[in-house]
């Protein structure tokens, strides 16, 4: 036999952690080491005894059996056994109850038997041992001894031991039944059966039950008997030990075992590169693993992974599949607690192409729902747009996610763009998806309804109609307002008429964003019919609807009308708010009236309702229009004294006003000029140029980042 290289003491693959860090991930750090040379004329100690070439005389018992027809059996495989369900075999009396008894071939001592024992062993060399029934006698072996006494008294007399076959299915099966002080009992009493008595498969079979037991802390003490006992590991061995570090969360561990496995020259095998592969995900490291998976995939290209005798084709779909997880898991990991999860995500998919691999559908809709937070939007439509060219299919409550998703990141365009596809791609949307786009719908119509931009409010109304949603009164009443806080009356008017064509009945709010916009176009008479109107249909005004209809007397400067408009509104159980008369100073301005401003503030003020900030704003400009210059400067320094802080705009008024007039004013009592403050854009009068937008986005153009929506970009960022 050829000098084998000297092996490193077994104990050392547990050593302290700082000891061996994990390996660089380069080509030599995962190239595949040739076959280790062993001679073939004589095999393996640690190999099960051969049975003997001549089959020794059958028992009396059997030999009634002996003519039926039997099943070929296959020749067994390394490291497995002929096992068979024996179907009648009475149980020891006094023995435990056993699960379904399975049966090994003996072989060795077993082999000289010629029945006794209860008839638990059979026929000699080719007699068959119920295992089954002896794993049940040494559940509660804890010695050697213990599990000699037992063997023999399951034995009977004229047999020396059971086969070595036996005894470590027998181990399996303790470790599995979390038995594992009776199954290093077991090996403890092969010990003593001298020479052959024990191999690297029993303590692979022991490394194996510590497995399941997950008593961790019995490996070094397993891997220091088995150096004293001069069985050396295989790559079973390392396989097992790699699989209990990737379970104990010690990936460090692993590349160490697997730097060994290259160091002694062993061959790596199947299991070997799943368990690497399984530690990369433990990891979270996707780039690691696909520079393993890519010199793998080289490796099995030359035909270097031929020379052992897995089935590669198969197992290589599985390492594909083991690196898809991977990179999953990494991805995963940055979307919930990564600093940059956009970024990290974004270069591990384009890592992946790079590598050639595609994952399907389902990984890219579980990244999907990963993405949960704002940040996560732009991510959650490249993975939406990957799903689509895939094979067009895609899950519709992903769709409905998506949605939600851009949504909550305000990408409403991007919302709208997915509910197109699913209106023309499909999957068919359903409530929820309708009331998701509804939701969204609804956030820019109150846009457009605080910004007055009508004409976008009806260019959504008109989008929402073509993709098959139905707008109702809130949708309707929304762009009504932003009719009426643009002051543009024609187009509320026309509205209105289209509100009731489409069916729906208007109600108070309605009415009151029509009567708003004829107010503020000076048609009180239009106004005033319209409020009949809506008296005689049977809808009963609020305090917003008897605020407009007051501005609209002030407006026709009908004071009388004004104060009988207050009376109704205490016999409906309406009281009059800072709101109410704000409005009625504010008409008074808009009509040059400022001395019958200052009176309905202080009829106001015999209400004991208290004024606010809008109420000495219109004052002070309805004072200063009115040539009372003084009267504003009182105003102003009187919202002071109250607490109230007027803008910048007041202070001018009051300062110019008093240069002006040329007031013996102490104007450095006013003190400094207030800051500026962030006004909204004032959309009422340069808004009529959307009327010369030609190019605005149709439902073939989705909604992109020209056009209307574009637009619309770029007034909120102002």
């Amino acid at each position: 036999m050829a000098a084998a290289r000297p092996a490193k003491p077994v104990h050392t693959l547990v050593a302290a952690r700082a000891v061996a860090p994990r390996p660089p991930q380069t080509d030599s750090a995962i190239s595949l080491i040739g076959a280790h040379r062993r001679d073939t004329a004589h095999p393996p100690r640690w190999l099960p005894p051969s049975p003997p070439s001549t089959p020794p005389a059958k028992h009396p018992a059997l030999a009634a059996r002996s003519a039926r027809p039997t099943r070929a059996l296959r020749p067994p495989a390394s490291y497995s056994f002929r096992l068979r369900r024996r179907h009648a075999h009475a149980a020891p009396a006094g023995s435990p109850p056993r699960s379904p008894q399975f049966a090994t071939t003996g072989g060795g001592a077993a082999g000289t038997t010629t029945g006794g024992g209860g008839g638990r062993t059979r026929g000699g060399g080719g007699g068959v041992v119920d295992v089954a029934a002896v794993a049940a006698l040494l559940r509660d072996a804890r010695t050697a001894d213990d599990v000699e006494a037992r063997v023999k008294g399951f034995l009977g007399r004229g047999e020396a031991d059971l086969p070595l076959q036996a005894y470590t299915t027998v181990i399996r099966g303790l470790g599995k039944e979390k038995r594992l002080d009776a199954a290093f009992a077991v090996v403890e009493h092969l010990k003593g059966r001298g020479e052959g008595g024990i191999n690297q498969f029993v303590y692979n079979c022991l490394l194996g039950a510590v497995k399941n037991c997950g008593e961790f802390g019995r490996i070094e003490g397993l891997l220091a008997d088995m150096e004293a006992q001069g069985v050396d590991p295989n790559i079973v061995t390392f396989n097992t030990l790699m699989s209990i570090y990737v379970q104990q969360g010690k990936i460090d561990d692993v590349f160490r075992v697997y730097a060994d496995i290259e160091g002694r020259g062993l061959v790596p095998t199947s299991a070997t590169y799943s368990t690497l592969m399984s530690a990369y995900k433990k990891a979270g490291d996707a780039f690691a693993a696909l520079k393993f998976f890519v010199t793998l995939r080289e490796r099995f290209k030359t035909g270097e992974l031929m020379r052992n005798r897995d089935d590669w084709e198969q197992e290589f779909e599985k390492f594909e599949r083991l690196t898809v997880s991977a990179c999953y898991m990494s991805m995963r990991r940055s979307l919930v607690g990564g600093q940059n999860p956009v970024g990290e995500v974004l270069k591990v998919l384009l890592a992946m192409d790079e590598a050639g691999l595609r994952p399907d559908r389902r990984d890219y809709e579980r990244l999907v729902w990963a993405c949960t937070g704002e940040q996560h939007y732009t991510i959650a439509k490249e993975l939406y747009q990957r799903i689509r060219e895939c094979d067009g299919e895609i899950s519709l409550s992903v769709c409905n996610h998506l949605i939600w998703l851009m949504g909550k990141a305000k990408k409403w365009w991007a919302a709208l763009e997915i509910y197109e596809d699913l209106l023309d791609k499909g999957p068919k949307p359903n409530n929820l998806s309708y009331e998701l786009i509804m939701s969204h719908f609804n956030i820019l119509l109150n846009a457009a309804k605080k910004r007055g931009i009508w004409r976008w409010g009806v260019r959504l109304l008109n989008k929402m109609q073509e993709k098959g949603l139905k707008p109702g009164s809130k949708e309707w009443n929304a762009v009504l307002l932003a009719c009426s806080r643009a002051s543009e009356t024609s187009a509320a008017v026309d509205l209105f008429k289209k509100m009731i064509d489409q069916g729906l009945k208007p109600d108070v709010v309605s009415y009151g964003a029509l009567l708003s916009a004829l107010e503020k176009g000076k048609l009180y008479d239009e106004a005033l019919r319209v409020w009949e109107h809506m008296c005689k249909v049977g809808i009963k005004p609020n305090l917003y609807a008897y605020t407009i209809l007051v501005s609209i007397y002030i407006g026709k400067d009908n004071h009388d009308m004004v104060e009988a408009v207050l009376r109704d509104m205490l016999s409906a159980n309406i009281e009059p708010t800072v709101v109410t008369f704000n409005a009625i100073i504010s008409a008074c301005v808009r009509n040059n009236m400022g001395g019958t401003a200052f009176e309905w503030f202080h009829r106001m003020k015999m209400r004991n309702i208290e004024p606010n900030e809008i109420t000495y704003q219109m004052l002070i400009e309805a004072l200063v229009q009115d040539g009372k210059s003084r009267l504003a400067y009182e105003m102003y320094m009187r919202a002071g004294n109250q607490g109230i802080k007027l803008p910048a705009k007041s202070y001018d008024t009051v300062m110019e006003a008093c240069k002006a007039y040329g007031s013996l004013i102490d104007l450095t009592a006013l003190g400094p000029r207030p800051a500026e403050k962030a006004e909204p854009v004032r959309i009422e009068n340069n808004f009529s140029s959307m009327s010369r937008m030609h190019h605005l986005p149709y439902s073939t153009q989705h909604f992109g980042g020209t056009g209307l929506y574009g637009f619309y970009r770029y007034r909120i960022a102002r």
